[in-house]
């Protein structure tokens, strides 16, 4: 039967046996400490309970936070009835009374009750059932206190009926101030007795009872009793006797609580976060509070796929080898086996890329078309009748076992999932899974050449940020450092004026035409590859559209007298550097700037010319034959003779200090992969080529032959070229 446990008030509960945590509850808001998230001046509760305007609440705290103590203010500062019911106590009758009471109480005398249910999630879901209808209608105020968790372990409705208020486990500063008040009250505490507590017991019992008052003045009340007093009545408390009194931190954990969440959670997140002495304090905590290791390893299991992956593939095998050696041994030896799986998850590489998984679950959702592309189709059933399987190349019959080709449906050939970090074993393997997905996409450009934005739906792309996130996809994470290289440093403004120079695509203006939206950009576009860029224009709505011109001296003289450019920028190849440039375009580009123009430029030099490259890329062939490079020697050194012998870099640079401009230089080196195949060829050595021209003018043809044929040979193998790239940054300081 309940009973009105409030109804004793002031020297009632000092003239009882009462323990000090229990004669030490505050009695008013102003005694009351910590919580001051909820509690401070002007916050929502505090002015509810002055007011008396309480509703349903529901306190949710670890131990000895101060539910019950609130609860029991609350009941001093209302002129409602205020009953309490301990859930672990009381069952389905005693609520029946409760509510007849209640019922009874506002029929005759119209005052209102207000239930207190201490542990309120100890009552089974028919009892708490049985309180919804009478909280709905205002029959009952409910209070309840839990420490666990109200939305798994309370009545969802009784949860969207109540005002939900978190108590926190209080901290040092409300501890010390709590131990203060029960060595001064003279009335409740210990303020008649002369006690001395030293600073380092105070301390060591304010960080071991884990921010609970009841635990710290148990702890108190142990010391001060159990502690004879000196010959002057004083008690002398030392760090000795703290710790005797509290005997070991006070560890807060239910395994189907918030603490059993919380305590698995801060475990894996220092795995992850590779702090191997704070995952063994966390593992140590759960061993202590009994919690499952079979639970544990299951954890590290996830942890080790999730958080570890391929950076390091031993991970798993090494969490599963410990999981069953502990199955084996068991506890107590078996804690060597979960400490080993725990240093070792915390201190190997990570990654979770492995996390790919779950985008391409969301594309197989997503897409329409799915077809297994009909190479990849099984040739056992329907080969002679449809065509299934034929075209397949079997990888085992080339080089490295490896060829390019189609794998992803056709809906799907330029998506990428899997993005390996740089880090441990898929770090290693990073830049050959890069040089495969650029050979396979080299392998479909002869097919999409023909029409740059042709979709195998027959659907043109209209969206602008999709279509270039597809051809970044398609050059890969190089042509990505470089667009960002290029454009870095730029003090963009809405309004400014933009000319691109020379893009091969859409994709070098990007930048300029997120930046620059209300101001304008030009793309100065070499004749090679000014259909490709009227094509690729047609993704952008007509008012978003740059505008083309020829990158020819000419055109650019022809553009309007008085049209300034406050950003000119372009990737630069050595090429361009000839000597009508020098003495023609830089000027009248330079008259095109207002005085705060900036240009940006990335310059890139080949180190190595074809044949090099093919040398020192190549030493066997498919056959396994040694290639006899003294064939090509000859034009081996000629290219670099005529490679360190260009000084196009320079002069431009000179050039440009002479227009007015403050330069800044800065230059790196990079290795480009890339396959031997007909394209390569035909734009190094056919007839037409630039660099077929200038070495004709140092060697015979008969030579350049002999490196067309050699490249031929080695057609599908990659080769790597090493290129200097030079960052120009430039102010007009004219």
């Amino acid at each position: 039967m309940a009973k009105d446990l409030f109804a004793f008030h002031g020297a009632q509960l000092i003239q009882n046996n009462a323990p000090l945590a229990d004669r030490l509850r505050p009695q008013t808001l102003d005694e009351f400490v910590g919580q001051d998230h909820i509690l401070a001046q002007g916050r929502l509760l505090r002015r509810s309970i002055v007011a008396d305007k309480v509703g349903n609440l529901l306190l949710y705290g670890p131990p000895g936070v101060g539910k019950t103590t609130l609860a029991r203010i609350i009941a001093s500062n209302t002129l409602s009835h205020f009953s309490v019911v301990n859930a672990a106590l009381a069952g389905i009758k005693d609520l029946r009374f409760e509510i007849e009471s209640a019922i009874e109480r506002l029929n005759k005398y119209g005052k209102r009750t207000i239930l207190f249910i201490d542990e309120v999630h100890r009552f089974n879901t028919s009892q708490q059932d049985a309180l919804l209808p009478w909280v709905e209608n205002g029959t009952l105020t409910l209070i309840g206190a839990t420490t666990e968790n109200p939305y798994f372990e309370v009545n969802k409705a009784l949860v969207s009926r109540s005002r939900l208020f978190r108590l926190n486990s209080l901290n040092s500063k409300a501890l010390h101030q709590l131990l203060q008040r029960a060595l001064s009250d003279k009335e409740r505490g210990y303020g008649l007795k002369l006690i001395n507590l030293s600073s380092e017991a105070e301390d060591h019992l304010v960080d071991v009872c884990n921010g609970d008052a009841r635990v710290l003045l148990n702890a108190l009340e142990l010391a001060v009793e159990s502690t004879i007093a000196n010959q002057d009545s004083s008690i002398i408390i030392d760090l000795k006797i703290a710790e005797d009194s509290i005997q070991e931190r006070a560890v807060l954990y239910d395994k189907k609580g918030d603490a059993h969440f919380d305590t698995i959670s801060a475990f894996i997140k220092s795995l992850r976060g590779s702090d191997p002495d704070a995952a063994l304090f966390w593992l140590a905590r759960m061993l202590e509070a009994g919690e499952s290791p079979r639970f544990i390893f299951r954890r590290m299991l996830i942890a080790a796929g999730e958080d570890i992956g391929l950076a390091d593939p031993n991970a798993i095998v090494i969490v599963q080898s410990c999981a069953a050696a502990f199955d084996r041994i068991g506890l107590p030896e078996g804690i060597y086996p979960l400490a080993q799986a725990t240093l070792y998850l915390a201190s190997t590489e990570k990654s979770n890329s492995v996390k790919a998984i779950f985008k391409a679950v969301q594309k197989v959702k997503d897409s329409q078309k799915q077809n297994v592309p009909s190479h990849l189709q099984d040739a056992n059933r329907d080969k002679e009748a449809f065509g299934d399987g034929r075209g397949y190349r079997y990888p085992h019959s080339f080089s490295k076992n490896w060829v390019p080709q189609q794998y992803l449906p056709d809906s799907l050939l330029n998506e990428i999932f899997w993005e390996p970090t740089e880090h441990g074993w898929e770090g290693e393997r990073r830049s050959l899974l890069r040089e495969r997905r650029s050979e396979q996409l080299a392998s479909l450009v002869e097919v999409e050449q023909q029409n740059p934005l042709t979709i195998t739906s027959g659907k043109v792309e209209n969206d602008l940020e999709k279509w270039l996130s597809r051809q970044v996809s398609q050059e890969g994470e190089r042509l990505k450092n470089l667009m960002t290289k290029l454009w870095s440093g730029i003090t963009w403004k809405k309004n400014h004026r933009v000319l691109v120079l020379t893009p091969s695509s859409l994709l070098w203006s990007l930048k300029p035409l997120r930046e620059a939206s209300q101001g304008g950009v030009i793309l100065a576009v070499s004749e090679d590859n000014h259909s490709r860029l009227l094509a690729e224009l047609e993704v952008l709505a007509p008012m978003e559209r740059p505008v083309l011109i020829d990158s020819k001296v000419e055109s650019i003289k022809k553009l309007e007298e008085n049209l300034k450019f406050e950003v000119i920028g372009g990737r630069i190849s050595w090429k361009v550097f000839s000597e009508t440039n020098f003495s023609t375009l830089w000027p009248i580009l330079t008259e095109k700037c207002t005085a705060n123009t900036e240009l940006s430029l990335i310059i890139s030099n080949p180190c190595s010319g074809p044949a090099l490259s093919l040398k020192e890329s190549l030493e066997v062939d498919r056959t396994n034959e040694k290639i006899d490079f003294s064939l090509v020697s000859d034009l081996i050194y000629k290219e670099e003779i005529w490679l360190n012998n260009q000084k196009h870099k320079e002069k431009f640079i000179l050039q440009l200090e002479k227009l007015g401009w403050n330069i800044f230089i800065e230059e790196w080196t990079e290795l480009v992969y890339q396959q031997v195949d007909s394209s390569i060829i035909k734009r190094w050595l056919n007839q037409g080529s630039e660099y077929r021209e200038i070495i004709l003018k140092n060697c015979d043809e008969e030579k350049l032959n002999r490196l067309k044929k050699l490249f031929k040979r080695l057609e599908g193998r990659t080769i790597k070229q090493k290129l200097i790239h030079t960052k120009l940054f430039a102010k007009n300081k004219n």
